[in-house]
């Protein structure tokens, strides 16, 4: 189905109306049940709430442990604005897992649990099964979905953690099967079953009345939510193809030395019929420069003539597909990775019939992996487990949104249930999925108290272990950017600059215990009074080659430590840690392809300030801003281009 601009009304208005209900449904369930108003921005003491049961007084600690949480992480917001993103990111949590259900279910994934509510297959035999013994049908549904909930939680945990921050709330019975009702309205029911669905779910949830809203108080973003909403673009089709196909379809175009059928699915892949690829260690330049009469002077040849020229193509050594990588630098909803897991497929098909054949001399990999054959007893073994390497090894995102995160989280995960789906492959003998590399870029955490009692508890035995303690608080202050300026954060530069500034200091001190101060001691003592490391009691020299290693393993330690103990703020606080940490190793990885839709709004004002120190040419940004209005016009001639193999740009 075509996601033409009626389609997307429809879809728009579905979602508009799903907010208002579960809006409406949590702040009242805020103000009457757990002493917390987002109107009035106030909030009851918790002893006076003596009403509730058990389980509803914990739910009550848990969400002012979140609010001081965001007090802590957000203090430019006020009481009101942080008790609103309560409600509006546990809205948004439901909206997904309800249409992470749905499509599902339209997939064949899942029995049938939402599409008829009360009377849909899935609940009927469940509760057949449980008797009366969960309560009204009201109650059992509930307990239903969240059983649901929790088997998908094994793979989706970033969106199904019913213990998530976001996860604490679920709508009660009248606002839940009027939730019902709007996804199952037969204009929306068939857009179920479309892969781009979830992500325009995404899209329209921020209102254009909340857009113009943002823009009339502020020409920048002020924050990172600002900054996610305002430039919160869905990027066309058409535009992910032709940057797809002209990266990651190229790449493997010219490592297979075009013996490829990328060549008949890649539509948009610019190519010339007249390439001819060299072998290693050929140069082009033997080629294309002759001299005399065999020279020929481009300049005097026409268009035509020019088409007709052979061009000669460097030699690309062919990669191992798990060794391929792919970054969306701000994936939202992982729209290009949707696709490039398309053409991923294709890649991983032909290398393994490319790992005996003659075209190629040769296949680089890491020393860690085997070859494709002695990985795998035959060809059928290996396409089972080839949804499950896409995801694992060869994309990866990078968003500011927390929600956009679990959006594509999701969509990766149901396009690899396709891909068995089509292999016939029965869901329980699928490949878990054990991680994936989608990454939220974040601020760390900014409780104070929390910080210094891991340090002073785990890193301060040794005087290398109080040192990293102290390159650990500078990361955190680096990190503080890293909610607006996402992957433009330098941030594996800024773990490598403390600690060139920390061995800077220690070998001064070394040299003057040594009695080898230069003729600026002076000046080094000035400068030893600006850095306050402690870095007089390390002897070990090496230790400075294991340091910024020994600060990405304590910080892991921590998150692990903090999320099994303690309570739940502190939970709170190792769930930032973990995916700070896991942004930091997606940034410190080195990529072939790096594809996303350019910027097409202002960046925030601390951002910008950072941009324009930390990049020389940062200033060409807005003039990417125009380029990209001339691709989209290249890219609307090509669709009534004759075809792929007479390419419209050349």
């Amino acid at each position: 189905m075509a996601f033409d601009q009626t389609t997307r009304n429809r879809l728009q208005r579905f979602v508009s109306d799903a907010r208002a209900t579960l809006t409406e449904e949590f702040t009242r369930q805020l103000q009457n049940e757990y002493g917390l108003d987002p109107v009035s921005a106030s909030v009851t003491p918790i002893e006076r709430l003596s009403n509730l049961d058990d389980a509803r007084l914990e739910t009550a600690k848990i969400l002012r442990d979140t609010l001081e949480h965001y007090r802590q992480t957000s203090p430019s917001e006020d009481l009101g604005a942080l008790l609103d993103r309560i409600v509006r990111e546990h809205a948004f949590t439901v909206l997904n897992r309800l249409a992470a259900l749905r499509m599902a279910e339209a997939r064949g994934l899942l029995i049938e649990s939402l599409a008829n509510g009360y009377n849909s297959k899935g609940f009927q035999l469940y509760a057949r099964l449980t008797g009366t013994g969960l309560g009204e049908r009201g109650d059992a549904y509930r307990s239903y979905l969240f059983s649901l909930f929790d088997e998908f939680a094994l793979d989706l945990r970033v969106l199904f953690d019913r213990f998530s921050p976001t996860g604490r709330l679920f709508p009660r019975e009248p606002a839940l099967l009027e939730t019902l009702a709007l996804m199952n309205d037969p204009e929306v029911a068939p857009l179920w079953a479309e892969d781009e669905t979830i992500g325009w779910i995404y899209q329209y949830f921020n209102s254009k009345e909340e857009r113009k809203k943002m823009r009339d108080e502020s020409a920048a973003p002020r924050n990172s939510r600002e900054l996610a909403v305002r430039n919160q673009f869905f990027t066309p089709r058409y535009v992910v193809e032709f940057l797809t196909d002209n990266t990651l379809g190229r790449i493997w175009y010219e490592m297979a030395r075009g013996e490829t059928r990328l060549k008949e699915q890649c539509c948009y892949l610019v190519r010339r019929l007249t390439e001819r690829f060299l072998q290693p260690g050929e140069d082009a330049d033997r080629y294309s420069t002759g001299s005399g009469s065999d020279r020929v002077d481009d300049a005097n040849l026409s268009q035509e003539e020019l088409l007709k020229q052979p061009v000669y193509i460097p030699h690309r050594p062919l990669k191992d597909p798990r060794e391929i990588r792919v970054l969306d630098p701000a994936c939202g909803s992982m729209h290009f990775g949707l696709y490039a897991f398309d053409l991923l497929e294709a890649i991983y098909e032909e290398s393994w019939d490319l790992e005996t054949t003659s075209v190629v001399p040769s296949i680089e990999r890491s020393s860690e992996l085997k070859p494709l054959r002695e990985t795998y007893f035959d060809k059928q073994a290996f396409l089972l487990d080839v949804p499950r390497l896409i995801i694992e090894h060869n994309l990866h995102g990078i968003d500011i949104d927390t929600r956009a995160v679990q959006i594509a989280g999701l969509s990766l995960w149901l396009r690899a249930q396709r891909a068995w789906q089509r292999q016939g492959v029965k869901a329980a003998a699928r490949p878990q999925i054990r991680r994936s590399n989608i990454v939220c870029a974040e601020p760390m955490p900014g409780e104070e108290a929390l910080l210094k009692e891991f340090i002073e508890r785990h890193l301060s035995a040794t005087p290398e272990l109080r040192l990293v303690g102290q390159l650990v608080r500078c990361v955190f202050k680096a990190m503080k950017l890293a909610g607006e300026a996402g992957s433009l954060l330098k941030i594996e530069e800024e773990v490598a600059g403390a600690v060139a500034e920390a061995k800077a200091q220690w070998l001064d001190e070394t040299k003057q215990e040594a009695g080898q101060a230069s003729l600026f001691a002076d000046l080094a003592k000035h400068e030893q009074q600006r850095l306050d490391f402690e870095v007089a009691e390390i002897t070990d020299e090496t230790f400075w080659e294991r340091a910024e290693s020994s600060i990405y393993a304590a910080l892991r330690e921590y998150a692990e430590h903090a999320e099994n103990g303690g309570g739940y703020q502190r939970r709170l606080f190792a769930e930032d840690a973990a995916r700070g940490f896991a942004f930091i190793d997606v940034c410190g990885e080195r990529y072939d392809v790096v594809l996303m839709n350019p910027p097409f709004g202002n960046p925030s004002i601390s951002t910008r300030t950072y941009a324009s120190k930390s990049y020389q040419n940062y200033g060409l940004t807005f003039t990417l801003l125009s380029l990209t209005e001339r691709v989209r016009c290249l890219l609307k001639a090509g669709d009534s281009a004759q075809s792929h193999q007479e390419p419209f740009l050349h």
